[in-house]
């Protein structure tokens, strides 16, 4: 950090915090439970240490006094100040406010929010806070200017909030003063830390506590063996013998050295500075590694939140795609519709020209308009009807497939428990649905009337009227493009079609019928498409609920580089 700009630096730790902050993990991917513990220790770290000591190198020493439970922290804080200003705890789990000690001349530095802003501060020399949520100041005299200590929660605790809370003031820390004891030194829990202080660059000071004589030097030299092991064998080690207190503290001559060390760290300003600034460097260090572990999980997040609304998108897609085929297959040409239609031209005569053939149907048009009113709502009803059911059915079908999918995803399983509503159409899709139709109708009589023109007082316009013609456009929008008859019905089907295409030809001209046949298909695609996408709608609103915005993955990648390239 010798060489660095300290505005550079300072801006661009600003920056990463300020884009890690932002970047939240709402989705339930593999990654995302490690990256958001990451991203939390990441933000309080850089809240309660980094940006407090880089705007304020000056500012005095922070100690965090931490260990297992019953290692003895309180009673060594108190044995370091000679008199008790943090409460053992007797009964496990201990939930209590942290205890941070200082010297008067000091308090003008803790009294603030410029170390671990989240806690509120208390001043209460009784000691009967119990809020974990808070830091109880303790001002004294047996202390240096220039050293803090803060007794934190077990690391251990079966409370996650006191774990928690220790693991967050650990990360504060200028300097780690770990007390274990000769049963518990070798406990997985704190080498976990103590790994992770090493990686860092955590300064950290070793306090071997009730220690029995007749083994303080093998329990000694094996404890510096795992030190080294764990790149900490510069850490120093304070060996306290398992003696009896007096008054609730340790003696005085078995901590003398251990405060003597501590004083002369704050006496020191090199020494304190060499202190301060290995553990800064290490803090600073560590921040790119950590920023682009929470990166890639946004970019996880990116990736599934996408994959989400493809699948959904897909659904609906699908479901368009089979109601274009249902529209010009033919077969909404069957059943109630055929019947319909067969009342309407006469079954005999109906079949006698298909079998016919298309040819001898035109010499029986004129005959079919002889002035008779045709009534053509049946038939117009059973295509609403038809039409209707289709685009429902297709679109329900999406809805469930799209749901589905979620539910066999990870990120969107929790989404969907959370929205059942997904599997389902919207409570007024029917109705929609039915109005869409209408809709739908009401444009193929505006073509119809338009392209009419001047035809509108001719026998063949009048004979039908606008609702007929618009009755015979809509079957011949519902037939095959390319019809291959299979059966009886389907051939009826078929031919249904061919002579509404030659009775409106003899109206309209068959160039005219052919584009009117394709607006009118294309028209009511584009209604049913517009309603599909309303639908699906439904599932990207709920994707809006957890928004991972891309951009603020790559002003963390940008601000931890800047960092790197400025520290």
């Amino acid at each position: 950090m010798t060489d660095t700009d300290p505005a550079q630096l300072l801006a661009a730790v600003e920056r990463l915090r300020d884009s890690a902050d932002r970047l939240h993990l709402p989705l339930a991917v593999a990654s995302a439970e490690p990256a958001r513990v990451t991203r939390r220790e990441l933000v309080q770290q850089l809240d309660d240490y980094v940006l407090p000591r880089l705007r304020s190198l000056d500012a005095p020493l922070l100690a965090v006094v931490g260990g297992s439970t019953g290692s003895g922290k309180s009673t060594l804080v108190n044995s370091l100040v000679g008199r008790q200003v943090t409460r053992p705890g007797v009964i496990r789990p201990t939930t209590r406010a942290s205890v941070l000690v200082h010297t008067e001349q000091d308090t003008r530095w803790f009294t603030g929010r410029r170390v671990l802003p989240d806690l509120a501060r208390v001043v209460d020399e009784a000691g009967a806070v119990d809020d974990p949520g808070s830091v109880r100041l303790v001002g004294t005299d047996a202390l240096p200017s220039g050293l803090a200590l803060l007794d934190a929660p077990d690391i251990d605790s079966v409370v996650q909030a006191n774990r928690q809370l220790s693991k967050q003031l650990l990360a504060a820390a200028d300097l780690w003063l770990f007390v274990t004891t000769a049963a518990r030194y070798a406990d997985a829990v704190p080498w976990d830390l103590l790994r992770e202080a090493s990686e860092r660059g955590t300064s950290v000071a070793v306090v071997l506590n009730r220690v029995p004589p007749e083994a303080l030097r093998e329990v000694r030299v094996h404890l510096a063996t795992m030190l080294r092991e764990q790149g900490l064998g510069k850490a120093p080690i304070f060996a306290v013998p398992e003696v009896d207190l007096e008054d609730g503290r340790i003696p005085e001559r078995e901590v003398q050295r251990l405060r003597g060390w501590l004083h002369s760290l704050a006496g020191d300003a090199r020494a304190r500075s060499l202190v301060v600034r290995r553990t800064l460097s290490g803090a600073l260090g560590s921040l790119a590694g950590r920023a682009q572990e929470i990166a890639g999980a946004g970019r996880e997040q990116v990736a599934a939140r996408e994959q989400l609304q493809e699948v959904s998108r897909a659904a609906y897609a699908d479901a368009l795609r089979n109601v274009g085929e249902g529209v010009q297959d033919g077969s909404l040409l069957r059943g109630e519709v055929l019947a319909r239609w067969q009342e309407l031209v006469g079954t005999g005569e109906f079949l006698r020209s298909v079998e016919a053939g298309v040819g001898r149907v035109r010499d029986r048009i004129t005959a079919f308009f002889t002035g008779r009113e045709v009534s053509s709502e049946p038939l117009e009803e059973a295509l609403q009807t038809g039409a209707a059911a289709l685009i429902t059915s297709h679109g329900q079908v999406a809805a469930s497939t799209a749901a589905r999918a979620w539910r066999r995803s990870r990120a969107g399983e929790p989404l969907v428990r959370e929205h059942p509503e997904l599997g389902k159409a919207t409570p007024g899709y029917p109705e929609e649905v039915e109005r869409l139709i209408r809709d739908w109708q009401h444009d193929i009589l505006e073509m119809v009337r338009e392209e009419a023109g001047s035809r509108r007082s001719t026998a063949r316009y009048l004979s039908f009227g606008v609702n007929g013609l618009a009755v015979l456009l809509m079957v011949l929008v519902f037939s095959a493009t390319s019809f291959i008859p299979t059966g009886a019905e389907v051939a009826i089907a078929g031919g249904s079609a061919v002579l509404a295409q030659r009775l409106l030809e003899a109206v309209f001209g068959d160039q005219a019928v052919r584009e009117m046949s394709r607006k009118a298909r294309t028209a009511l695609l584009a209604r049913v498409e517009a309603l599909y996408e309303q639908e699906q709608a439904r599932f990207d609103a709920v994707l809006e609920e957890v928004p991972v915005p891309e951009h603020v993955i790559g002003e963390l990648e940008a601000a931890a580089a800047q960092v790197e390239a400025a520290r």
